[in-house]
C-alpha cells in the first residue's frame, strides 16, 4: 500500500450533491480537502429527475445558498424552466423549482468544485477506512482511507457521501445488475468496513423512470406547462439565469395503463419479493401508485426535457422497475406516447445506509471520532436533502479539528435543522424527503428570509465572500429603510389614489393613512402599493419587495411564532450530560429509562421528541436537572 505524501484536513468520499457541498464548505473555511469519487465525469450528476427545488426542497436550496453553497448558483447557470409554486398560498409554503439541463448542471458544479482553492479532486474507489484504535476506553479515530488503486490517503477527518453506491443493486424486472446507478459500478468495500466497525446497516430502495426519445412523442394534444415570466433565480446574490427557457408538458395515465401494470405485478421485483429495501412513500413507483390508489382513474405525468441539446425526455411520474417489454407497453398506452421509443429503461436501485441515530447533531458518528456521514447514507432521498447535509458535515469536520463547538442548525433556524434533528432523533424506516409540513416553525423558515436567518452565521464561519456579504447588507438595509419610510409616509383620499385602489379591488381611502397600512392589506402586493402611493418602493428589487410585503402583512403572526421559538430554545438550551444515569431520575418508567440510555439525547428538547416520551417524563427530567443545578 503506497501512502500518499499529503495529509489532508478533510477527505470526502463521493462527489454527488452531498460530497460537493461538503468539499466546498470545508475548503472555504480554509481546510485542505481531498474529494475522491468513482468517476470524475459524474461530479454533481443528476441520477434521477433533472430538477432542483420543489415544496420543502426549494427551502433547502435557499438555505444552502445562504450558507455559501454551490447548488443555487449551479441551477441558475443550467436551469431551463423556473417556476414558483404555491404563489397563491401563504409565504410559509411558497417554494421555488427549476428544470435543469442535466449536462450543464454537472458542468457547472464541476467548474465550481475545480475552481475552489484548497480543494483537490481525484478518481478512485475507497475500499476501507483507516481507523486508529486508541485504547483505554477511548473511541477509535479515523485517519484516512485505502483505495482500489493501492493508495492510502491520510486525513484528519473523513466524510462519507456514498449516495446509492454502497452494495448498489439495480433491478430491471427479473434482471439484476450490480451498480450504484445505470452505467456506474457499485462500491462494496465500505459496507463491509462499516459493519466491521459496528455500524448497523439497513437497505433502502429508490427508482427512476424510463427516458423517452422526444422525437417520438406527439406533443400536440398535451397540456403545455410554461415557466414563470420573468423567471426568478435561486441564488440570492448571483449572476442571474444563463440559459434559454423552455416549456414542459403534462399528460396522464389511463385505465389501460393501469390494467397493463396490474397484469404484470408478478414480474415487478417490488411485488415478487426480489427487493428487500423500503422505497420512498412520497415518490412511489407507478406500480405502487396503481396498487395503493386503486380507485384513481389516472395519474399525472410531467413531460420534462433533460436538456437543451438532447432529445431525451424525463416522464416524471412513472418510475418503474418492471421488465422492459412491460415498460414499452405501459408507456405506449399513454396519450402522446403512443409511438414513443424508450432510450433508457427505468429501474429500481437498492443500497446500504447507516442508521442515522448513530450520529450527533453535527453529523459526526458516535462510534468513530472524525468520521462524518451525509446524504443518502443517512436515509434521505433527494439532491437538496443531500446538499444541506453535506454542507453541514463539511463545516463540522473543520470545527471538530479546531476543537470548536459544532455548527448546529436547530429546528427553529432552518429546514436543514429540521431534517438533521428528524434523522438523528427518530431514525428512518423509509427514504426521508423534506416537506414544509415537517417544520413546526415554517412561517419563520421561509424561502425569502433564508439569507437573513443564515448568512450572518455563514459569514462568521468564513463561508461567504466579501462581495456576497456586501450585497446582503445592501439588500437588508434597503428593506429596513423602506419599512421605515412606509411608517412615515402618508397618503390621502386623492382621486388618483382611490382610482388605483378600485382598479385593484381594494377599498378606497376615506382619510389619510400610512403606506405601511396599505402594505398590510392582503389584496395589495408591494408592487401594487408602489404603483398607488409610493414610487420609492419601485426601487426595491423583487426579492426585497417580497420581504417588505411579508414583514408588513404577517407582523402579528411572525411575532407569535417568535414567542414559540423562544420557548423551544429554552428546552434546547437545557443540556443533558453524556454520562447521565437516567435510572437515578425519580418518576421515569423503565422503558423511558431504557430509551434515554440508548439514545443519549443531547438536550431536553431532543429528548421530548423521542418516540414514547410523555409530558410527565419531561417534567421529571426538568426536576432532576434543576436539583443538580442548585447542588452545583
Amino acid at each position: 500500500m503506497y501512502t500518499y505524501d499529503t495529509t489532508y484536513d478533510v477527505l470526502v468520499i463521493g462527489a454527488g450533491h452531498a460530497g460537493c457541498e461538503a468539499s466546498l464548505a470545508a475548503a472555504r473555511m480554509g481546510a485542505s480537502v481531498l474529494l475522491v469519487t468513482l468517476n470524475i465525469d459524474r461530479v454533481g450528476w443528476m441520477s434521477c429527475n433533472p430538477a432542483i427545488g420543489g415544496l420543502g426542497k426549494g427551502h433547502l436550496v435557499k438555505e444552502i445558498d445562504a450558507l455559501g453553497g454551490g447548488m443555487a448558483h449551479a441551477i441558475d447557470r443550467s436551469g431551463i424552466q423556473f417556476r414558483r409554486l404555491n404563489t397563491r398560498k401563504g409565504p410559509a409554503v411558497r417554494a421555488s423549482r427549476a428544470q435543469a439541463d442535466k449536462w450543464e448542471y454537472a458542468a457547472a458544479i464541476r467548474t465550481i468544485v475545480e475552481s475552489q482553492p484548497g480543494l483537490t479532486l481525484k478518481q478512485a474507489s475507497v475500499e476501507n477506512l483507516v481507523v486508529e484504535d486508541r485504547g483505554g476506553g477511548q473511541r477509535p479515530r479515523v485517519r484516512g482511507v485505502d483505495t482500489n488503486l493501492g493508495v492510502r490517503y491520510l486525513a484528519r477527518s473523513v466524510i462519507i457521501t456514498s449516495g446509492t453506491f454502497m452494495r448498489g443493486l439495480c433491478h430491471y424486472g427479473e434482471t439484476k445488475v450490480k451498480a450504484g446507478r445505470a452505467g456506474d459500478r457499485a462500491a462494496y468495500g465500505l459496507s463491509a468496513d462499516l459493519e466491521r466497525l459496528g455500524f448497523p446497516l439497513m437497505r433502502l430502495k429508490t427508482g427512476t423512470v424510463p427516458r423517452l426519445d422526444g422525437r417520438t412523442i406527439d406533443f400536440s394534444g398535451l397540456e403545455v406547462q410554461p415557466g414563470d415570466t420573468p423567471p426568478r433565480p435561486f441564488a440570492s446574490y448571483g449572476e442571474g439565469i444563463a440559459l434559454r427557457q423552455v416549456p414542459c408538458h403534462i399528460t396522464y395515465t389511463n385505465p389501460r395503463t393501469h390494467d397493463i401494470i396490474r397484469d404484470n405485478l408478478g414480474r415487478s421485483p417490488m411485488f415478487s419479493g426480489d427487493i428487500e429495501g423500503t422505497g420512498p412513500r412520497y415518490c412511489p413507483s407507478i406500480e405502487d401508485k396503481i396498487v395503493r390508489f386503486a380507485d384513481k382513474q389516472r395519474h399525472q405525468i410531467f413531460v420534462e426535457p433533460e436538456g437543451l441539446n438532447t432529445n431525451e425526455i424525463y416522464p416524471n411520474g412513472i418510475s418503474t422497475s418492471l421488465p422492459i417489454d412491460v415498460q414499452i407497453a405501459l408507456v405506449r398506452s399513454i396519450e402522446g406516447f403512443e409511438k414513443a421509443e424508450i432510450t433508457r429503461a427505468g429501474y429500481a436501485v437498492e443500497y446500504d445506509m447507516v442508521d442515522p441515530r448513530e450520529l450527533t447533531h453535527g453529523l459526526q458518528t458516535r462510534r468513530v471520532g472524525g468520521l462524518f456521514l451525509a446524504g443518502q447514507i443517512n436515509g434521505t432521498t433527494g439532491y437538496e436533502e443531500a446538499g444541506i447535509q453535506g454542507l453541514l458535515a463539511g463545516v463540522n469536520a473543520v470545527l471538530w479539528q479546531r476543537d470548536e463547538d459544532p455548527f448546529v442548525m436547530d429546528r427553529s433556524a432552518g429546514y436543514g435543522g429540521v431534517l438533521v434533528d428528524d434523522l438523528i432523533t427518530r431514525g428512518v424506516s423509509e427514504p426521508y424527503r423534506m416537506f414544509t409540513s415537517r417544520a413546526e416553525y415554517r412561517l419563520h423558515l421561509r424561502e425569502d428570509n433564508a439569507d437573513e436567518r443564515l448568512t450572518p452565521r455563514a459569514r462568521a464561519l468564513g463561508l461567504v465572500d466579501d462581495a456576497t456579504w456586501a450585497a446582503f447588507e445592501a439588500r437588508v438595509g434597503s428593506v429596513d429603510a423602506a419599512a421605515e419610510r412606509a411608517e412615515k409616509t402618508r397618503v390621502g383620499p386623492e382621486a388618483g389614489v382611490n382610482d388605483r385602489l378600485k382598479e385593484r379591488g381594494s377599498t378606497p381611502l376615506s382619510q389619510h393613512t400610512t403606506v405601511a397600512a396599505l402594505l398590510k392589506r392582503p389584496e395589495l402586493s408591494a408592487a401594487d402599493v408602489a404603483a398607488i402611493a409610493a414610487p420609492w418602493l419601485a426601487e426595491l428589487d423583487s426579492v426585497a419587495a417580497e420581504k417588505l410585503e411579508i414583514r408588513s402583512k404577517y407582523a402579528g403572526y411572525l411575532a407569535r411564532q417568535q414567542r414559540q421559538v423562544e420557548r423551544f430554545k429554552k428546552l434546547e438550551g437545557l443540556r443533558l450530560p453524556d454520562d447521565m444515569d437516567y435510572a437515578e431520575v425519580i418518576g421515569l418508567r423503565s422503558e423511558i429509562v431504557e430509551k434515554l440510555s440508548a439514545r443519549r439525547p443531547e438536550n431536553l428538547g431532543q429528548a421530548s421528541r423521542l418516540e414514547g416520551m410523555t409530558p410527565g417524563a419531561i417534567s421529571a427530567l426538568l426536576v432532576y436537572l434543576d436539583k443538580h443545578r442548585r447542588a452545583g
